[in-house]
């Protein structure tokens, strides 16, 4: 047995180095409120995790070798409608050696040592979902501080939205001078994240930032009737370039968390405040996957979700800004019952010429009702949920929790008016806001 780095370790045979096999096995039962007949309301997953974590003491400090593998099976709201999928993939893989990183890890943005026991997504850069691809150097001040500056990858980051704007009505002229959604180019630079953090015994505290690059191809064309025809700019009458260049977007963080020993053993508070401009995607729940197709959605509202858009006045980009405040407590009302309560608030601000609203003259309106905000439109969205834990034995949880979110425009918005098999009428109507529910069973064993 190797005991230098905690218990489960063991000496690899021959060689100095200890090595500690450990794994998850969860099962979740997820109940989304429907609101059409054609939509899941149930979801069941299945999900198995196996780690390994290698490590050796040498002349240059530690040198640490760690894979973490998982395995999703997934059903209904955890999925398409209707669907079920099969989704392997390395979730952790990475080496490091002193001060450096290499591989995938969580991302520094991000502290790993926020302790968020949220079952469903909040609005921040959520450590159990935040593994990216990276290069990174940590320095150590001692005393708890350390800064660390990593290169990880951006395509992870992307936030785009895939919405066109086609003439309105039969009769119109030209097209609406809406603002141009556009295809993200190849990558030139990857995002560069920085951090200072500190960790102590009353808990700890990280102050990050992310520097972002957006950069599109054919942003100057727009498809109409099945035809790719360039966009007309209104003051100049020439078509604007094909492209908006390039752009960078920004995202900063401060995360914080505290022991509360006074109401109980193990009690804790934690908060995340996030402000993002063209770099959306370091708030959204631990996003590591591009979506090209981003959306914000509650019952039948969608609201797009956008790093930027194409100004179709000028040609060149705008970027878009979201920020958000997500904080939780934790009470342990005994040794094995734990009781959870979060939440988050995001706003959504997009700038000047992100919206417009359906003119009321045109006859046939194809996107809306007349007279209805559209395009990239401001909103809030706000989360809160409770969970509570029981922990019979050690490496075992069962859980309840409950989450209940809103999606609130700015502005009035269309919603398109189904049948009650939820196929779509070709009718619109305004709404101000739209809600859901969401409850989850969790079975968790970790090993």
């Amino acid at each position: 047995m190797c005991s230098t780095y905690g218990t489960g370790y063991f000496y690899i045979p021959g060689t100095d180095t200890c090595l500690r096999i450990s794994g998850r096995v969860r099962a979740d039962y997820l109940y989304v409120e429907p609101f059409s007949r054609a939509q899941d309301a149930t979801g069941f997953r299945a999900r198995g995790r196996m780690q390994l974590d290698a490590r050796t003491m040498t002349a240059y400090g530690l040198l640490r070798s760690y894979i973490r593998y998982e395995i999703d099976r997934n059903t209904g709201v955890f999925t398409g409608t209707g669907q079920v999928t099969t989704n392997p993939k390395i979730r952790q893989a990475f080496v490091q050696f002193g001060g450096l990183t290499a591989g995938r890890a969580v991302s520094f943005f991000t502290d790993p040592d926020l302790p968020v026991p949220n079952f469903g997504d909040l609005r921040f850069d959520d450590p159990s979902n935040a593994d990216v691809d990276l290069l990174a150097y940590t320095y150590s001040f001692g005393n708890g501080l350390s800064a660390t500056l990593s290169l990880e990858d951006g395509i992870g980051r992307r936030v785009n939205n895939a919405l066109s704007f086609p003439l309105f009505g039969v009769a119109a002229a030209g097209p609406a001078y809406a603002p141009i959604p556009f295809t993200y180019g190849g990558e030139r630079m990857p995002d560069v994240v920085a951090n200072l953090r500190y960790t102590g015994a009353w808990g700890g505290a990280q102050l990050s930032g992310a520097l972002h690059q957006i950069r599109d191809v054919a942003a100057g064309l727009t498809t109409v009737g099945g035809v790719t025809v360039p966009v007309i700019n209104p003051i100049t009458g020439l078509p604007n370039p094909t492209h908006a260049d390039t752009d960078y977007g920004f995202a900063l963080a401060l995360n914080a968390y505290a022991n509360l020993p006074f109401l109980g053993v193990g009690d804790n508070v934690w908060v995340s405040a996030t402000y993002t401009d063209g770099a959306v995607g370091y708030l959204n729940a631990g996003q590591t996957d591009p979506n090209y197709n981003a959306s914000i959605s509650a019952g039948p509202l969608g609201m797009p979700f956008a790093d930027a858009f194409v100004d179709p006045l000028t040609g060149e980009f705008k970027t878009n800004r979201a920020y958000s405040v997500a904080g939780g407590i934790s009470h342990n009302w005994t040794s094995t019952w734990q009781t959870n309560v979060f939440g988050s608030w995001m706003r959504f601000d997009a700038p000047g010429g992100a919206q417009f609203v359906v003119p009321t003259t045109v006859a046939t309106i194809t996107s809306g009702t007349a007279g209805t905000v559209t395009g990239i439109v401001d909103f809030n969205e706000y989360r809160i949920g409770t969970n509570t834990i029981w922990q019979p034995v050690s490496g075992l949880q069962i859980g309840l929790e409950v989450l209940y979110t809103r999606v609130d425009p700015r502005g009035r918005v269309a919603v398109p008016l189904t049948t009650t098999a939820g196929t779509a009428t070709g009718f619109f109507k305004p709404t101000g806001s739209e809600d859901f529910w969401e409850s989850r069973l969790r079975v968790q064993r970790d090993f």
